[in-house]
């Protein structure tokens, strides 16, 4: 396989979960929006320090309200992590590797970019907003399933698991890192509203009902993080995301280096002391250095199979030397 076919893969990958957590994350803050009484005010400009991308949305936006801040992350096509803009990449992205994926993969991504650009300006409205929302999460799904059910598990079939699972794992650290923490620091919120805060970020990871079956306790804050950063069976968490990564990258050449980062990662989300953490304000400093570890992950990818992919001699994953 090219390297810059695998590179492809990966990233169509991660660009269909990137614009399938957008529109989850965004569907769960607009249904919280509906069950908060008016009394309480709820800031939009949250979901924008989710996605790490303040920097762009303050240069283009002087106000930080509900209409700029979906713009911004469904719309925009400045935005590179915008929904718009992720469907885009991957159509892009599929297009030029379809000789690899199955032709209904094609079709599929072709058609939800379609949808969602013919469609995106009714979802900035609050009419329209969770039904556009739904049919994405849906649609980016089905994608997912059939390609599950209907590729071959070779190594291009990795390749799109390694990006899918990575795109996870940054997003559920992100959400842990953003929402939680500001959760967790709280000290003014009402009692009877902490259970909807933490519902809207078990929502925005699809695991309310999954935490509610499994954990079997009231919603609370440390157990709510916990559960999305160490449950091995549930697909969202951290440490299964890492997990499912580092078995995709166990069954490519060459892997020794990124194996290595992947085991870091795993280990230090398993090994964490929620309690402690939280007890001693650390759970910040933890996420940040969790979320630099994937990094390194994500590093050791690029340098290991896509160090060459745009250059004009041909690179093959099988031949390409693992870096540092």
């Amino acid at each position: 396989m090219l390297s810059r076919v695998a590179e492809r893969l990966y990233w169509m990958a991660r660009y269909i979960e990137r614009a399938e957590n957008i529109a989850r994350m965004t569907e769960a803050f607009h249904l919280l929006a509906l069950d908060m009484p008016r009394t309480e005010t709820l800031s939009w400009r949250g979901l924008v320090a989710v996605s790490g991308l303040d920097a762009i949305f303050e240069e283009h936006y002087q106000r930080e309200d509900e209409r700029n801040c979906v713009k911004f992350l469904l719309a925009d096509t400045y935005n590179p992590g915008s929904i718009l803009s992720s469907l885009r990449a991957a159509r892009e992205n599929v297009r030029t590797t379809r000789d690899l994926v199955p032709t209904a993969a094609w079709e599929i991504v072709n058609e939800l970019y379609i949808f969602a650009r013919d469609n995106v300006d009714a979802a900035i409205g609050k009419r329209g907003r969770f039904e556009f929302l739904t049919s994405i999460v849906g649609r980016c799904q089905m994608l997912t399933g059939m390609l599950a059910g209907g590729m071959s598990h070779d190594a291009a079939y990795d390749f799109i698991r390694l990006g899918r699972n990575l795109e996870r794992t940054d997003m559920a650290t992100r959400q842990i890192d953003v929402g939680a923490i500001k959760l967790l620091s709280r000290k003014d919120t009402p009692e009877p509203y902490e259970g909807l805060l933490w519902t809207s970020v078990l929502r925005s990871q699809s695991g309310f009902q999954m935490y509610r079956q499994h954990v079997r306790r009231r919603i609370t804050g440390p157990d709510v993080v916990r559960f999305l950063l160490q449950d091995l069976a549930f697909p969202r968490a951290v440490a299964h995301a890492i997990n499912q990564s580092q078995i995709a990258i166990s069954n490519l050449p060459r892997n020794a280096t990124p194996l290595r980062y992947a085991m870091q990662a795993r280990r230090h989300a398993l090994d964490a002391d929620v309690d402690k953490l939280i007890a001693s304000d650390g759970l910040h400093d933890f996420m940040d250095q969790l979320q630099l570890d994937i990094a390194q992950l994500h590093g050791a990818i690029a340098g290991c199979w896509f160090p060459q992919a745009f250059d004009d001699k041909p690179t093959t994953v099988e031949n390409v030397t693992p870096t540092a």
